[in-house]
Parts: C-alpha cells; sequence; structure tokens
C-alpha cells in the first residue's frame, strides 16, 4: 500500500475540519488543508508516525525554508515533494488563488 499525504496552505483553513482520504486496494491519499507551516510541519510529522505515510506532497505555495522544515521533521522518514508547474500555469492558478481575473 502507497500512503501519501497531500498538504496545502489556505488563510481560513482548519485542519481538523479540512481534510479527506481516499483509499483503493493500493493507494491511500490523505489530503490537508492548514493554515499555517507550523501546522504543516506538525500534520507532516504526525501523518507519518500515526499513518504510516510514505510520501508528503507540498502545494506550490511552498517555500524552500518551508520544504526544507517539513524535511526535517519527518528526518529521511517520507519523501517530500512539491506539487510545481511551468511560468504559464503558475500565472493560471495565481489569478484563481487572489480573485483577478487578469
Amino acid at each position: 500500500m502507497f500512503n501519501v499525504c497531500f498538504i496545502a496552505h489556505a488563510r481560513d483553513a482548519d485542519l481538523t475540519q479540512h481534510r479527506s482520504v481516499i483509499e483503493t486496494g493500493t493507494y491511500t491519499l490523505h489530503s490537508v488543508v492548514v493554515r499555517t507551516q507550523a501546522e504543516a510541519v506538525d500534520v507532516s510529522r504526525r501523518m507519518v508516525e500515526d499513518e504510516g505515510v510514505q510520501s508528503i506532497l507540498l502545494c506550490p505555495g511552498f517555500t524552500h525554508e518551508d520544504v526544507a522544515e517539513i524535511q526535517e521533521a519527518v528526518r529521511g522518514k517520507a519523501g517530500v515533494f512539491v506539487a510545481r508547474g511551468d511560468g504559464p500555469s503558475s500565472a493560471i492558478t495565481k489569478r484563481a488563488r487572489t480573485g483577478r481575473q487578469s
């Protein structure tokens, strides 16, 4: 079973409510939306320890420093990856996140 956790940031997130789990016979995908970097670090650590997550996938909003902090928190017990797009893709999603149409 491959066990993954996707973590995203949102200003209005409540990590106790904004989460889900999707399971197939061979794959489990946890998703959690957090408000702060401290929550992201804590969720990462807990998901690895409590749920046996092998891979942490972070949304593009995480900085290199954020990624390094999460990597340190899981201490080689899980891979840490960041979902990144190309320039045009990033511009499209930025408009969606900020509510700007142009």
